[in-house]
């Protein structure tokens, strides 16, 4: 009798998806777990096979040749697999929708509360995909986006959600160094720049009617999850979003320095291919996207200047 193989299913998916994307980092994006889970679950399902599935001596994470012979015969049967328990889902009509959504507001409101919907329709499964933070963008493969605009993208169906509203936050002890005199912060005073918005600090000293540390030590970060991230540790002052970053406030994690907020001139908009607007699949989640994340009031935008 042959050996009873104890390969879980969840390692041989995460293997599959890992081994599509070739990133452990995408894979736990689209698996909504951690890379280091992902790492965790391949290297059990390769000390169950005594193989290697991933080189991770080359720069890029490459299948081995094992691995490359597991993703053609495996990756088809977990599909099929799929397909079969779908088949007998009580009341099943598969619906599958693609998502864009900037990754701060990914992670602080938009999947926090996926939960909820996928509760409520089961048969509906969505893919979200987390792409860098340029603005005025919707991706071609996207069905859906939540994204931020100047203005709404032509062709497309669109809801404006809220204004990219930020306000200045530090570490708790960074603020109990913060001195203030005069119109003046005379404490050192480093600054966390995301690279998108380099003079929104320039713009928020003048609405504040405070001047900033000359010659101050600046980082610069090119996504809101690092200027996050640096703010918390204590490494300078940022200009954070609300109310995405709410929870960070709430647990005391970062505080506000000041209470003058900046209202940028790109806003969150909700971007519907008009070719999937009629969906009903789309529709549901194009409803619920708009009860749980717009935002009633308006604050005059103020306007950055473009970079250069």
């Amino acid at each position: 009798m042959a050996q009873r193989s104890n390969i879980g299913l969840r390692a041989l998916r995460t293997f599959c998806v890992a081994a599509r994307h070739e990133s452990f980092r995408t894979a736990a994006e689209e698996l909504f777990i951690t890379p280091s889970a992902v790492s965790h679950q391949i290297k059990s399902l390769e000390q169950e096979l005594g193989e290697p599935l991933f080189d991770r001596n080359s720069r890029d994470l490459r299948l081995t040749g094992v691995g490359r012979a597991l993703f053609e015969e495996a990756c088809p049967l977990m599909d099929q697999l799929d397909e079969v328990v779908a088949r007998h889902r009580k009341g099943f009509r598969s619906s599958s929708i693609r998502m864009s959504v900037q990754p701060f507001f990914a992670s602080e409101w938009f999947v926090p509360r996926l939960k909820e919907f996928s509760a409520a329709h089961p048969e509906i499964d969505i893919k979200v995909g987390t792409s860098d933070e340029t603005p005025e963008t919707h991706p071609a493969d996207a069905d859906l986006s939540i994204r931020l605009f100047r203005t709404p993208p032509p062709g497309m169906m669109s809801d404006l959600l809220m204004p990219l509203t930020l306000v200045p936050a530090g570490s708790p002890d960074f603020k109990k160094g913060l001195k203030v005199r005069d119109g003046r912060i005379l404490s050192d005073f480093p600054l966390l720049v995301h690279d998108t918005y380099p003079t929104a600090w320039k713009q928020w000293s003048r609405a504040a009617g405070l001047e900033l540390p000359a010659n101050g030590k600046v980082t610069r970060l090119d996504s809101m999850i690092a200027v996050v991230r640096a703010c918390e540790r204590g490494l300078g002052a940022a200009l954070v979003p609300v109310p995405l970053a709410d929870l960070w406030f709430k647990y005391g994690s970062i505080v506000r320095l000041f209470s003058q907020p900046i209202v940028a001139d790109v806003s969150y908009y909700l971007v519907v291919r008009e070719d999937r607007a009629d969906d009903p699949a789309v529709a549901v989640l194009r409803n619920w996207i708009l009860q749980n994340f717009r935002e009633t009031g308006s604050v005059s935008p103020m306007k950055f200047p473009d970079p250069g």
